[in-house]
């Protein structure tokens, strides 16, 4: 059968248990031309080379009449076939045992894939529109497919069958869920929300639904239009998990089992359903702001090698600074518990010293490298585009809201983006930002704008909160392992590592420079086993560190890699690192809470 204008792709789980994905792709083709196929090197939204050719395992390629075509390949993710007549059909498998939101994952209880991890683009033909079968593995009568991607005629909604994509972009920005799936549903706007879940979960099914709904309603009235037709949260639930992914109308999510609301407690709001709730507003939120508003340098999307851009502050940092404020501004929760998130964002940042050694603008450029493949040293030496994007955000809220006596706010900012930017598919540059922000404050706020991207200086908050009521304080850290805060004047423990508990002792995930730790000589990764000869637990640790002299040099064991180790480690007063946001003026406070937008 020969394929005119469209590439027809199938997909098959052909074995669960070897994480073998089967893809059998067919196209038109003229004799004699040689045709370029290719896998992308990395994915939008998350900015790492990733390789996914590596998973592609025999593939082969034939004509019409089942003549055998060479392959010919010319780098890592590259092929070449010259077609001998009008169509050429390629074969190969998919190694797919990645359960995260990048890649491809099947077993006996689900499976999943983006499609730049699975389908090759025909690099000639790839604004041509695309079929994608996607087929059930063997007696999986129960099993179900959640997609964005649109139904063809004669598919039903959760069903196997024929699915279709505009052109190639469409297609991998479509990711699949199949298995067995707890699914419902919720419309906002006139436009019906997909809740999937690919495994088995004790939440709350109207309480999830009516949660996530007042974020959706919250985000399409701050942007004034929805730009999907339907939308799909897709969410992988394991023992233990974060993480998630944009995609024009669908996000893949990644949580934790116990994440989601206690039917039995309807009541509690836990903080880890917080997290949880913030996740989808955060992914939500990206459908306007970087799968359609984006930098310059993504548009088109180069996906065959590192796309540069210094603009990451704002496609993460101000979705970032959204993802906590929604969950206020939406009544699921009161405004002094956002404060006390938006506390924990701007500890994270002042913690260490990685944000007076790079600017947000070079941690955007670097994402590929120091950000998204950090090291042990990255509380140290790098800042993250996230949060403290997130800090820059709530400057330019307030500094609009101020300057304009209350008419605008970054709600307007984002809309205006929105409308001059996102709606025509135009890309933007660093100096749109700064004037639209100089339109709505009615003065030119571009140098300092300008320093807090291009410096490693510390975003000004405190007057400016100060104006709307509510203060901004360093207060010490509550307890070792925390970033939580007391204000107290007296002696609180410090030693400036953070680390989990595990059966041989506390294993160390970060230190930070010139802290009780790092002078004692505690690395990322080494297992503290006992101080002062006492064997260390969390609990005990702390207790510890509560009843020494602060400054008493105690003896300090601990193994890095199989090595046993031994130094003199001093817990100190703890420094006032850990932020403290309160309302101090109820009224005055009330002027930042409103949606001008």
């Amino acid at each position: 059968m020969k394929h005119k204008n469209k590439i027809c792709y199938q997909i098959t789980p052909d074995n669960i248990h070897s994480h073998l994905f089967g893809v059998e792709m067919t196209f038109a083709s003229e004799p004699g031309k040689s045709y370029t196929l290719n896998l992308p090197a990395w994915l939008p939204g998350s900015y790492m080379i990733r390789d996914f050719a590596k998973n592609i395992i025999e593939l082969s390629a034939v004509s019409a009449d089942g003549q055998a075509l060479a392959t010919e390949k010319s780098d890592k993710q590259t092929w070449h076939i010259t077609a001998t007549d009008e169509q050429v059909s390629l074969s190969y498998q998919v190694f797919a045992f990645d359960l995260s939101v990048r890649t491809a994952y099947l077993d006996s209880q689900r499976g999943f894939f983006n499609g730049s991890s699975t389908f090759l683009a025909v690099e000639e033909l790839r604004d041509h529109a695309c079929q994608l079968t996607i087929n059930p593995p063997g007696q999986a009568d129960n099993w179900q497919v959640a997609t964005g991607m649109s139904r063809a005629t004669g598919t039903e909604k959760y069903a196997f069958g024929d699915y279709i994509a505009a052109d190639y972009h469409e297609l991998i920005d479509c990711p699949v869920a199949i298995g067995v799936l707890d699914t419902f549903e919720f419309t906002v706007e006139g436009v019906v929300h997909h809740l999937v879940f690919t495994s088995g979960h004790y939440g709350d099914h109207q309480r999830l639904a009516d949660d996530v709904a007042k974020l959706c309603q919250h985000h399409i009235k701050l942007f004034g239009e929805v730009p999907f037709t339907e939308y799909w949260f897709i969410t992988h639930l394991l023992a233990s998990g974060f993480g998630g992914l944009e995609h024009k109308n669908s996000t893949v999510l990644q949580a934790s089992r116990f994440d989601l609301p206690n039917p039995n407690k309807p009541e509690e709001l836990s903080d880890n359903y917080k997290t949880f709730l913030s996740l989808c507003s955060h992914e939500y939120f990206h459908a306007w702001n970087v799968c359609r508003i984006k930098p310059k340098e993504f548009v088109p999307y180069n996906l065959q090698k590192e796309s540069h851009t210094k603009q990451l502050w704002a496609y993460e940092g101000i979705t970032s600074y959204y993802d906590d404020f929604s969950l206020f501004r939406a009544g699921i929760i009161p405004f002094e518990q956002y404060l006390e998130l938006l506390s924990k964002t701007a500890t994270r940042v002042y913690r260490g010293g990685g944000e007076l050694k790079q600017s947000v603008t070079e941690s955007s450029f670097d994402a590929w490298t120091k950000f998204y493949q950090q090291g042990p040293d990255a509380v140290n030496n790098i800042v993250s585009y996230y949060t403290k994007g997130s800090l820059i955000a709530l400057w330019l809220d307030l500094t609009i809201r101020e300057k304009s006596a209350g008419l605008y706010s970054l709600d307007t900012l984002m809309r205006e983006l929105w409308i001059h930017f996102g709606r025509p598919g135009i890309g933007t540059q660093e100096d749109d930002f700064i004037n639209i922000a100089n339109i709505l404050c009615g003065e030119d706020i571009g140098a300092p704008f300008k320093a807090l991207l291009h410096t490693p200086d510390r975003v000004a908050l405190a007057p400016l909160l100060e104006k709307v009521g509510v203060s901004f304080e360093g207060q010490k850290f509550k307890s070792l392992n925390s970033l939580d805060t007391i204000g107290s004047e007296d002696y609180v423990p410090y030693l400036g590592a953070q680390y989990k508990e595990q059966a041989g002792g506390l294993k160390i995930s970060v230190v930070v420079e010139g802290s009780p730790a790092a002078k004692a000589g505690l690395a990322v990764n080494d297992v503290l086993i006992a101080v002062d000869n006492l064997k260390v637990t969390e609990k005990s640790l702390q207790q510890l560190g509560e009843h020494l002299s602060a400054g008493q040099a105690v003896s300090c064991f601990y193994f890095r890699d199989d090595q046993l180790l031994c130094s003199e480690i001093a817990f100190t007063d703890s420094p006032l690192s850990a932020i403290k946001i309160s309302v101090t003026d109820a009224e005055r406070a009330a002027n930042w809470q409103n949606i001008i937008a």
